[in-house]
């Protein structure tokens, strides 16, 4: 029986021990809860939202990364036909790909940033959906060098955002002004300069579930240390409740246009992505590509599951390549181990209490522990972009998209005199202009004689 549990951890239907699957399960959480709650605090701030609203979107941030992932683990459909999820062992959460246009919209003078990403979300689900049916032929448009482009002005354009967090927050009174509490104050520095050290620490130096949960013990060295500060304000803790269901449609869907083509174009960049993490999932722990039905049956679940996640208040998921990580390195493909941690995500969105302790991380401490993430997400971009050649012809593909990417949101007033809607979606976010300028020059660049010949 020992031996039976044993090797049930190794195979994707396996039904091992509670005692070996609980500690594995909590890795892959503790992996996955800071990056999964960290987009719903920063689209809360972006967005203004009161304390008890903010809990609601880290509670539904959780719910939906918790269902998502169940999805995968355990498809919809007939046993032999179309799935809707992969029937992989991956982990879904909240994804920081889309928080750079989410802010973007978040602030919109309207009041209606929420809801207007929430409309957006929908859109992106049915994109997702229509790209897992029709995989085969949407994947030429985004080979390595333009998926690289678009996950390098990713990371790029997050930068801003860690930094700003790291001084205590963008739109907070100057701390010449305030004190310690203000923008930009040595106590802010400080926490935040201690939470990167730990973080990079571990990740270099240690081993284990020391180096797997770095940007955890990072957060609760820096938040400790944030408390010795005077940094933490627990009152709005106290008026939140014990249980909690998520409630359908709290913040409203609206459909606006622009918001809509912004957040739909990278849905389908991240329908592309995902097949990557699907593939380095099953290399790396299965010693085999994923099939075709597999890729199909886990986009298409990835579309429905965020459709499902708008309505219930949850921001855009995808896949976490942090647990593929723990996935292709421990070799554990059990979907119960996976379920579990799945239903540990969901448990913990419907506790306020929960949501609202997570409520109370300064922004100092947030931001020393996700500008790692952020590093890495841009250099993950550089790492697709160099399995091509570093011709002229993709230099400037590359070149041209990160720089008017960056430089038309960066030029404040760039776009004042084009439409509003127009504003909205090349003004605001550099992944959106960096996406349609590499597509459009990859397909109008000529090519290599070894290019065209690829490929046919």
């Amino acid at each position: 029986m020992r031996q039976t549990n044993q090797e049930a951890l190794f195979d994707f239907y396996g039904k091992p021990g509670f005692n070996q699957v609980f500690p594995l399960a909590l890795q892959h959480v503790v992996a996955a809860i800071v990056g999964i709650v960290t987009p719903a605090i920063i689209v809360s701030g972006a967005a203004g939202l009161d304390n008890a609203d903010k809990v609601f979107l880290i509670q539904a941030a959780l719910v939906i990364s918790g269902l998502a992932t169940l999805l995968q683990l355990f498809p919809l459909g007939k046993k032999d036909g179309f799935k809707v999820g992969a029937a992989l062992p991956v982990i879904m959460g909240v994804s920081f790909a889309y928080v750079p246009s989410m802010q973007a919209i978040a602030g919109d003078e309207s009041g209606l940033g929420i809801p207007m990403i929430l409309g957006a979300q929908i859109v992106g689900g049915v994109v997702a959906v229509i790209v897992g049916f029709s995989i085969k032929k949407i994947r030429k448009l985004f080979p390595p060098l333009i998926a690289g482009t678009v996950v390098f002005t990713i990371g790029l354009s997050l930068y801003p955002t860690a930094v700003n967090y790291m001084a205590g927050g963008a739109g907070k009174p100057l701390a010449k002004e305030v004190g310690k509490l203000g923008f930009g104050s040595w106590q802010n520095w400080t926490v935040a300069l201690l939470t990167l050290v730990v973080v990079t620490g571990l990740n270099h130096f240690a081993k284990g579930i020391f180096k797997l949960a770095s940007i955890l013990i990072g957060v609760l060295v820096g938040y400790a240390a944030a408390l010795c500060m005077g940094l933490v304000d627990f009152s709005g803790i106290a008026a939140a409740g014990y249980f909690q269901l998520p409630t359908p449609l709290h913040f409203g869907v609206v459909f606006e246009p622009s918001s809509c083509i912004a957040i739909g174009l990278l849905f389908a960049i991240n329908s592309i992505q995902a097949i990557g993490d699907f593939s380095a999932t099953t290399t790396g722990s299965m010693d085999r590509m994923p099939e075709d039905k597999e890729l199909q049956g886990g986009i298409v679940g990835y579309g429905i599951s965020n459709i499902i996640g708008a309505l219930l208040g949850g921001l855009p998921t995808a896949t976490y390549s942090q647990n593929v990580g723990i996935v292709v390195t421990t070799k554990v493909i059990s979907r119960v181990v996976l379920g579990l941690a799945a239903l540990m995500l969901l448990i913990a969105g419907v506790i306020p209490k929960f949501s609202a302790i997570l409520t109370t991380i300064p922004q100092c401490v947030l931001g020393g522990a996700t500008i790692s993430v952020f590093a890495s997400i841009a250099m993950t971009g550089i790492k697709l972009i160099m399995t091509e050649e570093m011709n002229y012809r993709n230099t400037s593909i590359v070149g041209l998209s990160v720089a008017l990417g960056m430089g038309v949101t960066q030029a404040a007033n760039a776009l004042a005199s084009f439409p509003d809607w127009m504003t909205t979606i090349f003004g605001k976010s550099p992944v959106v202009v960096a996406t349609c300028v590499a597509i459009l020059l990859n397909l109008i660049l000529p090519k290599t004689k070894d290019e065209k010949t690829e490929s046919k």
